[in-house]
């Protein structure tokens, strides 16, 4: 008996191949769109295709992106594109939403997305937009960018060419490209960002180096009975505490130390700048004061808000008399045998702020006698609960390790260990004169 086989045959309609058609392109325009992000991190170039790409698949008039300021919290015109015409640069200048104005704004605020069929009979409608551009919005899907740091933007597809306003299934398309958007900005962001860094990165390693080429090849120098040791740590990579020592006259040391106003690499510019000064104006000048009155005189110009505390001594290296003249500096401390003195001497102020007539006091050195310069940064020192070291505790600290050979090294450890890791508020720098 002979079988026979039954073969049943579907028929579809035009339509429904042709909706087929449609959504396969789709699918391929989407995974397009996904490899174009993998190739390139060009912020500008990135929008361009994708959101031509989005009108292309959505068969739209125009479409636009705004983006999210965080700090005005309001959402800007990035990018649009209307007919064959981006449009960008007049919107980005003359509209900008606050959260809640607008379909845009809306969406931005509610992170919902949104079809709209007429826009003309929805109340949210920002019509100044269509003004501008001599454009007329009918219909739209506007739909919420969002990466892992928070909202990024909204992006908008505006008038279906072949249809009175878009459908559900639109919207599901658009709400992908949107994923893919967002992830395009952010990658985007995260590039030019870590770009950025590593370009501020290796600014700070050649400020780093340049302003180390400014303080003395050594923190040691001895001259005659003196010995002069000094450490500098910036609370950064670079930093606005600075040291010096020179020979101004034949038997005389001079030893400058100053903190100046901020920190980072402004203060480290303003600090290469003072010691070149400091160095010029001092040459053969054995009076501190009148260095002080000089160098005030040529930061008169300063950047406003910038400006140089310090204390400048100048040590006969024979018999131990020293002139010294303090411009808002910090007191010194004076280290002998038997006691430590805090020396809170009169005092002008901060140099680069006004006209002023600095003077000086004189001290003669014993032998074991040592001076201690140092700034702020030093007692400032705060632990990981907030507490601050303090003037008094620096003090008493040195009178209790006042004999040891290396008091500079002993007093940055006491640093060290009250800081116990939390991170350095401000630059430490201290000098400290030994006569010997």
């Amino acid at each position: 008996m002979a079988s026979k086989k039954n073969c049943d045959k579907v028929t579809v309609s035009a339509d429904y191949l042709r909706n087929i058609e449609k959504k396969v392109e789709d699918l391929e325009t989407i995974i397009e769109v996904s490899s174009i992000i993998s190739s390139t991190l060009d912020y500008n170039k990135l929008i361009s295709i994708v959101m031509e790409k989005a009108k292309h698949i959505m068969q739209a008039e125009a479409c636009s992106i705004l983006q999210f300021d965080k700090e005005l919290n309001r959402i800007v015109f990035e990018f649009a594109i209307t007919g064959q015409r981006v449009t960008s640069n007049a919107l980005k200048d003359k509209v900008t939403l606050d959260m809640g104005q607008g379909i845009a704004g809306w969406v931005a605020e509610h992170l919902e997305p949104v079809v709209i069929k007429d826009v003309y009979l929805d109340e949210r409608f920002y019509r100044e937009a269509d003004k501008l551009n001599n454009f007329k919005t009918k219909s739209l899907i506007a739909v919420p960018l969002v990466g892992r740091r928070g909202l990024l933007g909204v992006a908008m597809i505006i008038n279906p060419k072949d249809k009175s306003h878009f459908s559900d299934y639109d919207a599901g398309i658009f709400q992908t490209l949107c994923v893919q958007i967002s992830t395009a900005i952010e990658n985007s962001r995260f590039y030019t960002e870590s770009v950025q860094m590593e370009k501020f990165r290796q600014g700070l390693e050649i400020a780093s180096v340049l302003q180390k080429s400014f303080l003395p090849e050594t923190p040691i120098f001895k001259k005659g009975n003196l010995h002069v040791s000094a450490a500098n740590i910036p609370a950064e990579k670079v930093g606005g505490d600075i040291y010096d020592f020179i020979e101004p006259v034949n038997g005389s040391i001079g030893v400058l130390v100053g903190d100046v106003s901020g920190k980072g690499i402004s203060a480290a510019l303003y600090m290469a700048k003072i010691i070149s000064d400091f160095r010029y104006k001092s040459k053969m000048i054995e009076y501190p004061e009148v260095v002080f009155k000089r160098l005030n005189t040529g930061l008169s110009n300063s950047p406003m808000g910038m400006f140089l505390t310090a204390s400048y001594f100048v040590v006969d290296v024979k018999t131990g008399h020293f002139s010294v003249s303090t411009a808002g500096h910090p007191p010194f401390l004076w280290v002998t045998k038997s006691d430590v003195r805090v020396m809170d001497i009169p005092s002008g102020p901060p140099l680069g702020i006004l006209s002023y007539e600095y003077t000086s006091s004189d001290f003669s050195l014993k032998s074991g006698d040592s001076l201690l310069i140092l700034t702020d940064g030093v007692f400032d020192a705060k632990n990981p609960k907030g507490e601050r070291l303090g003037f008094e505790r620096l003090v008493a600290h040195v009178k209790e390790y006042r004999q040891k050979e290396t008091l500079v090294q002993a007093i940055i450890d006491f640093v060290n260990d009250f800081s116990n890791g939390a991170e350095k508020s401000d630059d430490i720098t201290l000098v400290e004169l030994k006569w010997q």
